[in-house]
């Protein structure tokens, strides 16, 4: 009789992915910053900047008693900048409770963590029962039964929720949970999964009806808006003028060269600043999940008497471009800087 947890054990006990940075058996806290740090990025990416988190913040001690500041530019470059300032949140209350959570419930009341990650925290952190649905999962069972429903609705979601609660086992828990994940990151692919190698294939009913590409439903995509952003690149000497971002919003806490939306504002901002005409104009395009910005940079070259009266108006700071990088800016930023250097 085919078992579908045993099936995956086997498959995982071989081919499964063994030697992440954070499978370590008695720290929750490095699971739980990779199990953030994997929302909506791919492992070979968060390999990238695990290691260096971790050395500067070891514990969550560490985390939750430092500064946002100190914490930004090493997340800086690894997008969805809420899950950071979430993470940076959830670590100071538990630092003060002094102690990690024990519940799914106790996990999901912290920022950021829905019931999915509180899941994965409770298997893959603290090696107690729990349950996950993230994406690879949800690709794995509506492949293996071939749901054809649109899981973006709650109803089909809690359906799904519930086949998963069925199929999750009590025994080797937090094995079965990187199974899972492990297999469809590597095997059940997106986009041409490798059926040959997957231990499912026999049973796999999308596999039997030839809907493995089609599976799980995807909604058409809508296009990708435009936007467009005039950025003031204020030179003096080395030194760039730089703003730090508000806490909520596009690249919270952040720290970005003046952007300005509204084309009208720029001859007010240039009367009102004093600003001569741009010495060099270039132009960047960075893409979001959600829209496209093209940002056209325009640089002006600052005399030092007007240094600290541009900084008291624009709320900002002169900082070299080496020194803004390592303070913490977003990609889009180094791209501007570049394109400025070519």
């Amino acid at each position: 009789m085919f078992v579908f947890s045993d099936a995956l054990l086997e498959w995982f006990d071989v081919h499964g992915r063994h030697d992440l940075p954070w499978q370590v058996a008695d720290d929750p806290y490095k699971v739980w910053v990779s199990e953030i740090m994997l929302q909506q990025t791919q492992v070979k990416t968060v390999l990238q900047y695990f290691d260096r988190f971790i050395a500067r913040f070891p514990t969550v001690q560490d985390l939750g008693s430092a500064t946002w500041d100190e914490v930004a530019p090493y997340w800086a470059g690894l997008g969805y900048y809420a899950r950071a300032r979430n993470l940076y949140k959830a670590a100071g209350i538990v630092a003060k409770q002094g102690h990690f959570p024990d519940t799914l419930e106790e996990w999901i009341a912290l920022p950021g963590i829905g019931r999915s990650t509180a899941g994965a925290l409770m298997s893959l952190g603290l090696r107690k029962y729990g349950v996950i649905m993230d994406g690879n999962v949800k690709r794995v069972l509506s492949r293996f039964f071939a749901i054809e429903d649109d899981l973006s609705k709650p109803i089909h979601e809690r359906a799904m929720w519930q086949l998963a609660e069925e199929l999750c086992p009590i025994e080797r828990n937090h094995d079965y949970t990187q199974a899972i994940m492990d297999l469809g990151a590597t095997v059940c692919t997106p986009k041409k999964p490798l059926c040959l190698y997957c231990p499912m294939q026999q049973h796999c009913q999308a596999h039997q009806q030839g809907l493995e590409n089609e599976l799980p439903f995807k909604k058409a995509k809508k296009p990708v808006p435009v936007k467009s952003a005039q950025v003031l690149i204020l030179q003096c000497g080395d030194q760039w003028l730089w703003q730090q971002r508000p806490n909520t919003g596009l690249w919270g806490g952040l720290w970005c060269l003046p952007i300005i939306e509204e084309v009208h504002e720029l001859d007010v901002l240039k009367q009102s600043l004093g600003l001569k005409q741009f010495i060099q104009k270039v132009e960047i395009s960075h893409s979001f999940t959600h829209f496209t910005w093209q940002l056209e940079g325009l640089v002006f070259a600052i005399d030092a008497d007007l240094q600290e009266h541009l900084a008291i108006e624009l709320n900002g700071i002169w900082l070299e471009p080496t020194a803004a990088v390592q303070a913490g800016i977003p990609t889009a930023m180094k791209k501007l800087i570049s394109a400025t250097q070519l």
